[in-house]
């Protein structure tokens, strides 16, 4: 006798049922909130890295390790967290949005009998879906910026936002809402270049692991590639990540903003500080690609068995 499908195992048609589109969004941005809570140590070592030595002073921090004990021993464990509630609020407004786009988009270009998209026209959809979250995270990703570079100052300068959405209404009110979106070019840019880095830099690491003869396709391989990929995305990205970070906290100076474009603060920190200050922040940027991308994951997977067990199993 033939088993029969059971309607909670699969849909009228015989295939298995999945959880929605907007399951799958809500998931994609709780999972990269909830590797947000475990990296936002780095992300606020990296931020004051980019930020220390900005104006031709001297250093603040030597190494990544440096600045991590400084702010431990001057602002306690809690000050390593400051700027969290603008974290959460980046993944849930940049990650939704770009796992949404990401979808729409390649299934508008999957072909009729089912072909998906060629490589090339994954990596175009997913630069633009990474520049389009960019843009809808830049409000989150300026009061991420200010709140953790808020420490380093001394107190009369502090702006002293309380959590994320104080800095933005006030924000709003204090500098009008088009600085919400400052920074925006060099956000979005820095976006595509992740992107774009990460895809190529990702099947040329893979495809030379296994050349080599010492690597087969399995996990030890698809790790290795993706520190590779992770340091040739890093190393990318990061003179546009600087950009960002000091146009998105400068201030006003004497009604003049400290910095007319990206491409100015790019000039003045070779300039001023070296060369090779463009890299500033690139031990903590590295170490928080990874394990943020599979702490990432594992939440994600996580949760989707969590659903398919209480809403699509029998």
């Amino acid at each position: 006798m033939a088993a029969t499908a059971s309607p909670a195992a699969g849909g009228m048609d015989g295939k298995p049922r999945t959880s929605p589109k907007s399951v799958k969004f809500l998931f994609g941005g709780l999972a990269g909130m909830g590797a947000t809570v475990f990296v936002q140590p780095l992300d606020l070592v990296k931020n004051r890295m980019q930020l220390s030595g900005e104006g031709a002073k001297t250093r603040e921090y030597k190494t990544s390790f440096h600045a991590l004990t400084s702010i431990l021993k001057a602002e306690g464990l809690r000050g390593i967290y400051t700027g969290l509630s603008a974290g959460l609020l980046r993944q849930a407004t940049y990650t939704t949005t770009r796992l949404g786009i990401y979808t729409v988009l390649f299934e508008r270009l999957t072909g009729a009998d089912g072909t998906p998209p060629g490589f090339l026209l994954k990596a175009l959809i997913g630069m633009t879906a990474g520049a389009t979250g960019a843009f809808v995270g830049t409000p989150a990703e300026v009061a991420l910026i200010r709140m953790t570079a808020d420490g380093r100052l001394p107190a009369d300068q502090r702006r002293g936002y309380k959590n994320v959405f104080n800095a933005l209404i006030r924000i709003t009110r204090e500098e009008g809402v088009p600085t919400l979106w400052r920074g925006c070019i060099p956000t979005m840019a820095r976006a595509v270049v992740v992107n774009a880095a990460q895809l190529a830099s990702y099947s040329q690491s893979k495809q030379f692991l296994l050349d080599s003869g010492y690597f087969s396709d399995n996990i030890l391989c698809h790790f290795c590639a993706s520190m590779i990929s992770g340091l040739v995305t890093t190393a990318a990205s990061m003179p546009v990540d600087i950009a960002k970070t000091r146009i998105q906290n400068m201030r006003m100076i004497d009604g003049k903003p400290e910095y007319k474009n990206g491409l100015d603060v790019l000039f003045k920190v070779v300039r001023y500080e070296g060369f090779f200050s463009l890299w500033k922040g690139f031990t903590p940027y590295y170490a928080r690609l990874g394990p943020h991308t599979v702490l990432t994951f594992i939440f994600l997977e996580q949760m989707n068995k969590a659903y398919k067990r209480l809403f699509l199993s029998g």
